[in-house]
């Protein structure tokens, strides 16, 4: 079965090197990581796409047979060599020669990128009414003041591998049955790197890096919700020679508050009256997530009616007008009625010509042996 092109996947020539395609992966790793794109049904298929595609590229038998074949599966060594035997003429052994196996498939020399970190920030409800900038604090590893990132002794300069000459891989001939065939494989002396530390840094033991304490200010973006992760690029850990800085990822955590629900860029809220404001009608300031408002009450105003403010709501996170605000009513009734108070009520039924509410004398228990004879 044909699979989609895993080049144009990630955006590389055929020629790319595997230092090419692994920073291509990582730029659109980045980019489409299910964290950095909640609920994107579109950005979790791009990732899945991407992590085929350097599955494939990556791996450099995978990728001769799709260079070869236009896929990564096939066809099976075994149609052309009896099954690919570790002996001389398995279909298996001649890609390990031409490409070095997965090691050697790197040209150049090895790199190291630096370490993505994670941190997080607190806002309010009200903060995400507009941009906010917050100072974040983390630790991150960072070039070494000792050796400047050199990883040697006083910072003195790295010396070139007498392996490889600095190349990073070795290349050694073998005769096969076609021919010689060479191969290149990483360089066992130096790791890739094509560089050495004769005396190490006692600061930082020849890594280059030591752990650090650094702020930074973030700009979050208006109608930001909770959960949500800001990606900095670059902003994480130092890289190791030839390598790129990771990136800070920090997530947001919008506080519950205590007067307003939120749903999207929607807030809801209850308001308390009495029977008499829901009967005759009341004016009431109420306050806001960011300004005072004015809740006219209509005589006749029923429990649970709901009352709407346009654009007194939250903001959405790419810029444009507010939600609303919702305002639900709640109608109180009266505890601990006093004798005055009850008359004035029956008096009120009578006159809308309710049933009027029977004394009680004596007592809750009086009142209902009364009520039984």
């Amino acid at each position: 079965m044909s699979m989609k092109d895993p080049y144009e996947v990630l955006g590389v020539s055929r020629t790319a090197s595997a230092d090419d395609i692994k920073s291509a992966f990582r730029k659109l790793a980045r980019k489409f990581h299910p964290d950095v794109n909640p609920n994107n049904a579109d950005a979790e298929d791009k990732f899945k796409e991407i992590n085929t595609a350097y599955e494939v590229l990556s791996d450099p038998e995978k990728r001769a047979r799709f260079d070869q074949f236009g896929s990564a599966d096939g066809p099976n060594p075994g149609d052309f060599f009896g099954g690919g035997g570790a002996g001389a003429g398995g279909f298996g052994d001649i890609f390990d020669m031409f490409f070095g196996g997965a090691a050697g498939a790197q040209r150049g020399r090895a790199t190291r990128d630096g370490e993505d970190i994670a941190t997080s920030v607190q806002l309010s409800l009200k903060d995400v009414l507009a941009s906010a900038e917050r100072e974040v604090t983390f630790r991150r590893s960072a070039t070494c003041d000792s050796c400047k990132g050199t990883g040697a002794e006083g910072g003195a300069p790295r010396e070139t591998c007498s392996t490889c000459g600095g190349a990073g891989q070795v290349t050694r001939v073998q005769q096969t049955f076609i021919g010689a065939v060479r191969t290149s494989t990483t360089c066992p002396t130096c790791s890739g790197v094509g560089t050495l530390v004769k005396n190490h840094c006692r600061t930082c033991r020849g890594s280059g890096q030591t752990p650090k304490e650094a702020t930074l200010t973030v700009k979050i973006p208006a109608g930001v919700e909770d959960g949500m992760t800001i990606r900095i690029p670059g902003k994480g850990g130092a890289p190791g020679p030839g390598g790129v800085s990771g990136d800070l990822y920090v997530k947001v955590h919008v506080e519950e508050d205590e007067h307003f629900e939120r749903d999207g860029t929607e807030l809801g809220t209850g308001m308390n009256i009495t029977m008499v404001q829901a009967a005759l009608g009341h004016e009431i300031e109420i306050e806001g997530l960011s300004e005072s408002l004015t809740l006219r009450i209509p005589a006749g105003t029923q429990p649970g009616k709901v009352f709407n403010f346009r654009g007194a709501g939250v903001p959405p996170l790419h810029g444009g007008q507010r939600g609303d605000l919702h305002v639900q009513i709640n109608v109180m009734i009266p505890q601990g009625v006093t004798e005055a108070q009850a008359k004035l009520l029956r008096e009120f039924a009578e006159l809308a010509g309710e049933e009027s509410a029977r004394e009680a004398h004596g007592g809750f228990l009086e009142g209902l042996f009364k009520w039984k004879r």
